[in-house]
């Protein structure tokens, strides 16, 4: 299945000269949605991970069902403030300045084979941080899984000591 036909591009949006890849008619469709989740659902399998971990808010989107799939749990992680528990937390930098993303601090347990999954491999920073969360509590992580990779962004390269599966590739 072609995914891509199922990902709106949006010009200048949220700001000019962006080309917004909008997944939502790709979640609207249920066989392509269902398509896309099996495909990581099967990875994941492959790596015989014991947790999905997604960061907000696109992140449930993509690693909620596969958790579902697999019968095994899903730890969100989210900007401060947001859980409700005690948490740790990592300060990363965006394009515009610094964020923190948080996760509770008994989402995973040592050991743990966790796959982490978003919608968007970009400039990698999200998923960095992420990562840096997950090994933080002791998690290994299995792989990396993404709907779309912005392969000009480079967000690879920060992303070079793990395995990453993207579905479509811009």
């Amino acid at each position: 299945m072609d995914l891509k036909q199922y990902v709106s591009i949006v010009p200048d949006w949220p700001k000019p000269g962006i080309k917004f890849k909008d997944i939502t008619p790709l979640m609207a469709d249920g066989e392509a949605y269902k398509f896309a989740t099996d495909q990581i659902v099967a990875y994941a399998r492959d790596k015989e991970v014991d947790l999905i971990v997604g960061p907000e808010a696109r992140g449930f989107i993509a690693g909620c069902p596969v958790a579902y799939s697999l019968g095994i749990g899903f730890a969100p992680v989210r900007k401060a403030g947001k859980l409700p528990r005690e948490t740790i937390k990592v300060d990363y930098g965006l394009e515009y300045g610094k964020d923190v993303l948080t996760i509770h601090k008994d989402a995973i347990k040592p050991g743990q084979k966790v796959l982490i999954i978003d919608d968007l491999l970009a400039t990698g920073g999200t998923i960095e941080a992420t990562i840096k969360l997950v090994e933080e509590l002791g998690g290994v992580v299995a792989g990396l899984a993404f709907f779309i990779e912005l392969s000009y962004l480079d967000g690879r390269s920060k992303l070079k000591n793990y395995d990453i599966l993207t579905l479509m590739k811009y």
